[in-house]
């Protein structure tokens, strides 16, 4: 039987009420999604850049009918609930968010995130104020939904730093802000080490994102669990390590004509038993 949206929905919004962390994975397409599934992943999120790179796109690359056909392919692909990486929501306007949160829905999604980045490098942050209102609209047409809809708001401080500003004081600032128009988890990338995260969760009261991925940034389970994260994404970081396992393979052929990679890899019937297929 297959599993409806709803019930993904209310599944997926347990798994943040723990105990504990859960990791949320970011597959790239059918497969990758089910093999994600196999293993026992319990929900999965799409990553805009690694779908755009799957098609041989810059982060950023897709449109909006091209982010929501890929996150349909990947709802599609499992009965796991699934959360869209929508970028800034394909809009700079709060309605233009709204509208994406209902196509959103309407794509098989339980959940998204909206982040706070123009995609102009003078001004890489919308202003606080507009920021807010833009989740408060994505807030607002996720309530409206038949099912409860996991809306997360990231804040890119710590990517993109004011000078003038503290990076944590601002990024706090923000999800604070954004927490209380109504994002029902909250998402910072780019937090430097285990002590910012501790201090950025104890500030909220809804369930913190943290993103692994970045070199000397990312931490254990364990280790992000005891600082009060919730929930921790992936980021492109499956796929690339994917693409790693690839170059390597390719450069053995190429530099010393050698096919040594296939005694370490999995063969065709292990992945097809993950895929259940």
């Amino acid at each position: 039987m297959s599993v409806t949206q709803s019930e993904k929905a209310e599944r997926f919004r347990a798994l943040h009420q723990g105990p504990g962390a859960f990791v949320i994975p970011n597959p790239w397409d059918a497969a990758s999604a089910r093999i994600l599934a196999g293993l026992g992943f319990q929900a999965l999120a799409t990553s805009s850049a690694a779908s755009a790179s799957a098609v041989g796109r810059r982060d950023g690359g897709l449109t909006r009918d091209d982010a929501l056909a890929h996150a349909r392919l990947i709802v599609d692909a499992t009965d796991l609930p699934v959360s869209a990486d929508l970028e800034k929501g394909f809009g700079d306007a709060p309605e233009v968010v709204a509208e994406t949160i209902r196509l959103a829905a309407d794509a098989g999604v339980v959940g998204c995130t909206i982040e706070d980045t123009t995609g102009i490098p003078d001004q890489p942050l919308y202003d606080r104020s507009l920021a807010v209102e833009r989740i408060a609209a994505a807030a607002e047409a996720a309530r409206a939904l038949p099912f409860p809809f996991m809306l997360t708001a990231r804040a890119h401080s710590f990517l993109h730093p004011n000078p003038s500003l503290s990076s944590l004081d601002e990024t706090i600032s923000r999800l604070q802000a954004f927490e209380k128009v109504g994002a029902e988890v909250l998402f910072a990338p780019g937090l430097p080490d285990l002590a910012t995260v501790r201090t950025v969760c104890a500030a909220l009261s809804k369930p913190f994102n943290f993103m692994v991925g970045i070199k000397g940034r990312s931490f254990s389970i364990e280790e992000l669990t005891a600082a009060g994260v919730r929930r921790i994404s992936l980021a492109t970081s499956l796929y690339r390590a994917a693409m790693t396992g690839l170059l390597d393979a390719a450069r053995e052929v190429m530099d010393s004509g050698t096919f040594t990679f296939v005694d370490r890899v999995v063969t065709t019937s292990e992945i097809n038993n993950l895929m259940r297929i």
